[in-house]
């Protein structure tokens, strides 16, 4: 057991992991899938669209692959070129399930102890082909598919589900998946 005999430690905890909680939340309103199945999610999907953040300003092609890990958890590699510098960025990090390997919601972390939610609220659990991902707000949004090109009716799709989502798309990015030249 921990005590604080400074107020302002005590504080500075609880703030702290407070904070830390909040990042692995789900938004209100949104519903992590149910009856996932996590070896069919593993392998490689394209980012179609995205709310642009810092961390992926810029990058095109962008990919993440999944893999399972012998202590369970799920090996996450984020690739993306950046044609400003003419070379591919590459994020490793590690996905563990919240709840259960059943419910889409997981937490990830590319930065040691820090997690922040992946929540998937959209699934085609017939094929699998598509996902609708979210972070522990609404700031963050991706459309993942398993082939880099998707219809205009697919995106159209993925739009009316998002809006319905409370989500604001004046700054979706439509991710470029033409070849590197």
């Amino acid at each position: 057991m921990i005590f604080f005999r400074n107020p302002v430690s005590l504080c500075f905890t609880l703030s702290c992991m407070l904070m830390l909680a909040g990042c692995t939340g789900v938004p209100k309103g949104i519903e992590p899938v149910t009856g996932l199945n996590a070896d069919r999610y593993l392998g490689k999907w394209y980012e179609i669209a995205r709310l642009d953040h810092s961390f992926e300003e810029g990058l095109s092609r962008v990919t993440a692959e999944y893999e399972l890990q012998d202590d369970g958890s799920i090996k996450v590699t984020n690739r993306g070129y950046d044609a400003e510098v003419g070379e591919w960025s590459i994020a490793e990090g590690r996905a563990v399930f919240v709840d259960s390997e059943s419910a889409g919601h997981l937490k990830v972390s590319f930065f040691g102890p820090f997690y922040a939610s992946y929540v998937i609220f959209e699934l085609d659990t017939d094929e699998y082909q598509y996902a609708f991902i979210t972070g522990y707000n609404r700031d963050y949004l991706w459309f993942l598919s398993r082939t880099p090109d998707v219809s205009d009716e697919e995106i159209a799709r993925f739009k009316k589900v998002a809006q319905r989502a409370g989500f604001e798309l004046e700054a979706l990015v439509i991710v470029d998946h033409s070849p590197v030249n």
